[in-house]
């Protein structure tokens, strides 16, 4: 008879909820490419300041519905009267800011867009095109920011961007792979390493 094989992974994914064992598992650390996928986690990352991860990602299926499927060009049209609807939707964090910060960011992504072509693009070039690896032994060792979240949060700040610190950015890059801060022991540390641009 076969032993089953005890898989390690990061601590703070363990001993929460299924679902965010599955977030880590699935989606955190693999590097993401699709624009409107990056456009929810700056959405979500920003509203995140200030709670939780676990908090926003219970409310992942009402953003998803309040804001447009996440995309972009619908959500830089939100008006007043959409601010005012979203602030009675208990779906999403009902943060009067960090619901105009989201329809201002969407904004600006556009402009990004247009600019380079892609968000992606944009995104990538801080980290030279390809995920910054690294091999942290223990959750202590992870930062909260880096150099790259740094310039980057500081590049957002300069095109108007709003909730876009080096902190929440650096979750944006960990989230989304542009880092891999899954632990050396963790079974997907090797797995999102492997992914390139």
């Amino acid at each position: 008879m076969a032993r089953m094989i005890d898989v390690v992974r990061c601590p703070w994914s363990e001993g929460v909820d299924p679902s965010y064992q599955h977030y880590h598992d699935t989606e955190w650390g693999v590097p993401e490419h699709d624009d409107r996928r990056q456009f929810e986690f700056l959405i979500l990352e920003g509203a995140q300041a200030g709670l939780s991860w676990w908090t926003i990602l219970r409310k992942r299926d009402g953003y998803r519905r309040a804001f447009a499927g996440f995309a972009a060009d619908e959500v830089a049209n939100f008006t007043p009267a959409t601010v005012a609807r979203l602030m009675q939707d208990p779906g999403i964090v009902r943060n009067r800011l960090k619901i105009e910060a989201a329809i201002h960011n969407a904004r600006g992504f556009l402009n990004i867009q247009r600019e380079f072509g892609s968000f992606d693009r944009y995104l990538w070039d801080f980290v030279g095109g390809a995920p910054i690896v690294n091999r942290w032994r223990e959750q202590t060792e992870v930062p909260p920011t880096s150099k790259e979240s740094d310039a980057l949060s500081k590049d957002l700040k300069r095109r108007g961007f709003k909730f876009v610190g080096s902190t929440i950015i650096y979750a944006h890059m960990q989230a989304t792979g542009l880092v891999n801060d899954h632990l050396v022991g963790c079974f997907r540390h090797a797995a999102c390493g492997e992914r390139r641009h």
